[in-house]
């Protein structure tokens, strides 16, 4: 474990603690002692390292990256980590560096620093583990738990070999002992040696000259080469191996027609760096059906079925691969599959580029889920499914799409520049949508139809082409902690039974009004921020009945409050103040009730009741307005009803 000895004794020993349970968890999931050494005496690193290498060229060490600012100003971390890319490219391996982020590192975020700087080239470029919000949470806490246990799996997983060595090799396990040197520690991983390699080469200069032939031929935990040429065959994997392209991926082509280019049907296996073409027929790309697949660094097609399908409770790993261009979806995944996808270019498909459904529930992070013919993703049936910090754009429908029950989980993602909307949930969908970054869709950014119900808190939803939000047809949600700004239409629209809880979210800068809610729309509006609208900060008509409570409704261009043609709505306690025109606006048999107010410093009357406005207006407090407190109209002066205000 390769870390700067000072953020371990910042944070109390965290990171010694980190590297027992991570070796206990291993040790859980395999059976087997798995130990993480982390030598805390000061023993020069570089030369043990050096006598590590001399004494077993055959043995594969794993190298823990704790990346901190410190990490980078660290002669001997650096000095690790130059050592074990050379020793990846010695091994034919790219995978023996696991960064773990635990403290935000400008030289990591910033993209001018981390080209100028070749190891964070380096750790940038790996599937780092993002344990920056972890580490502020206790190890006995359910998300540090399962955190630990996705790590010690792929740690698992890179060191999992066969139990017989290659002929002419004595078995073995070679051990590594970690040093440190200044403030800085190392730690190996003790592992197993290579496997046996068969090689397929069209060209009859290999073992084999199919792929298939290979995956016949070879035992559990060999490994296969698989050198550049056409493959017209279908694979089917149904042992554990490792199966890589040796070879541009773009020269080393799988082609299937009436099958599937690849089936996985094994516990464990590795796929990486070919080109999978499906080319017809109901067929997948890519069928995971069970057991857990490494698939890294593919390129992947479909003119049949979708490109990636995933079931049945595989829980595969699918990082860095193109996905695109499918016939139909571009990743499947339901009936219970799981699956982690990292990093992977999801582009081009004719139907939703990610569909989940029927109890899927994978995990989906830093993907380009862009350009679809239809939407980004598509979450329905029971689909579960958590993603982070993807980008999903330019999808021609809406980027995500939730109904039936899905229940996704959203955090961090940026949602933007859909041909329609860019979030939609309805007939029943739920979801939680966290930290998102909603902007520039065509349609509204959230709409909420028919029963559906999310979870909104601390998104971002701005500069639409339509609305910020728009609820309607009996739509719910709880929307809590947004910023909604700058767009086209209203920022919050409600309409037709839709009735949506709205806290402490700002609704400011709309081209239109901040709030309008129409057609019987309802919806609880409490502590909200709704300022400078170029329209009313709030308007409700034709038998709109929202309740809002504790609201600031100020700097408006126009007036605060517009209740006209029948609108209803019960206002109480909030605060409306600063608009260009009257604070209230009430006409044509608007009827609000306005309990407790606090309606001050409008340019023009505090409340204007004109042309058949009526109401009830009791215990508000009307001063310090331009106009003065009231101007009612002579045929409304019987129709409202006025008590205990302060003017």
């Amino acid at each position: 474990m390769s870390y700067v000895r000072f953020n371990d004794q910042h944070d109390d020993g965290l990171l010694t603690a980190f590297r027992e349970r991570l070796g206990a968890e291993v040790r859980a999931q395999t059976g087997e002692e798995f130990e993480i050494f982390q030598d805390r005496n000061d023993v020069a690193w570089g030369q043990n390292w050096q006598q590590r290498i001399d004494e077993a060229l055959d043995a594969v060490t794993l190298l823990l990256v704790i990346i901190t600012p410190s990490l980078f100003r660290s002669p001997a971390c650096r000095a690790e980590v130059t050592r074990f890319l050379e020793r990846e490219r010695g091994l034919g391996r790219q995978d023996l560096i696991l960064p773990v982020y635990y403290i935000s590192a400008r030289e990591l975020d910033d993209p001018e620093l981390r080209e100028a700087d070749e190891m964070a080239r380096a750790l940038a470029s790996r599937q780092h583990a993002d344990w920056r919000e972890l580490r502020f949470e206790p190890f006995t806490s359910p998300q540090v738990r399962k955190a630990t246990a996705q790590l010690a799996s792929r740690m698992r997983d890179t060191f999992w070999q066969p139990p017989a060595t290659a002929p002419g090799r004595p078995a073995g396990r070679a051990e590594a002992t970690g040093a440190a040197a200044g403030s800085t520690e190392q730690a190996g991983v003790t592992a197993k040696t290579e496997p046996p390699t068969h090689v397929v080469d069209p060209y009859h200069r290999g073992d084999f000259v199919t792929v298939s032939a290979a995956i016949k031929a070879a035992r559990p935990g060999d490994r296969i080469l698989v050198r550049p040429g056409l493959y017209e065959e279908g694979l089917v994997v149904d042992k554990p191996l490792e199966i890589l392209g040796d070879g541009p991926v773009a020269d080393i082509q799988i082609r299937a027609r009436d099958a599937n280019a690849l089936k996985f049907r094994a516990s464990i296996g590795r796929v990486a760096n070919l080109t999978l073409r499906q080319t017809g027929g109901d067929w997948f790309g890519v069928d995971i059906a069970q057991g857990r697949l490494e698939l890294e660094g593919c390129d992947i097609s479909s003119q049949g079925l979708a490109c990636v399908a995933i079931r049945d409770g595989a829980d595969p790993r699918l990082r860095r691969n193109q996905i695109h261009d499918g016939e139909q979806g571009g990743v499947y995944v339901h009936d219970s599959g799981l699956g982690t996808l990292e990093d992977n270019d999801i582009t081009g498909n004719a139907l939703a580029g990610v569909e989940i459904a029927t109890g899927g529930n994978p995990t989906l992070r830093r993907n380009r889920i862009h350009d679809g013919e239809q939407g980004g993703v598509y979450v329905h049936d029971s689909g579960l499914g958590t993603l982070e910090d993807n980008d999903i754009t330019r999808n021609a429908l809406a980027g995500v799409e939730i109904k039936t029950g899905g229940n996704p989980t959203l955090r961090r993602n940026q949602i933007h520049d859909g041909e329609q909307g860019g979030v939609y949930v309805h007939d029943s969908g739920l979801g939680t949508l966290e930290d998102n970054h909603i902007t520039g869709n065509a349609l509204a950014g959230v709409q909420i139809a028919r029963g559906g119900n999310p979870t909104l808190r601390r998104n971002r939803i701005h500069d639409g082409e339509q609305g910020g939000v728009y609820v309607y047809d009996s739509g719910l949600g709880t929307l809590e902690d947004n910023d909604i700004a700058a767009n086209a239409l209203a920022g919050v629209e409600i309409a037709t039974g839709g009735n949506p809880t709205l806290r402490r979210n700002r609704i400011h800068d709309g081209e239109q009004g901040g709030v309008y809610v129409y057609d019987s729309g309802l919806g609880t509006l409490e502590d909200n921020d709704i300022a400078d609208n170029a329209l009313a900060g709030v308007e409700i008509k034709r038998d709109g009945n929202p309740t809002l409570r504790r609201n600031r409704i100020h700097d408006g261009k126009q007036g605060g409050l517009h209740v006209h043609d029948s609108g209803l709505g019960t206002l109480e306690d909030n605060d409306i103040t600063d608009n260009a025109l009257a604070g209230v606006e009430i006409k044509t048999g608007g009827n609000p009730t306005l309990c407790a107010n606090r309606v001050n410093n409008n340019a023009y009357q505090a409340v204007w009741i004109h042309e058949g406005g009526r109401g009830v207006i009791e215990g508000n407090d009307l001063t310090g307005n331009t106009r003065g407190a009231w101007k009612i109209a002579e045929d409304c002066e019987g129709t409202v009803t006025r008590a205990r205000n302060k003017e």
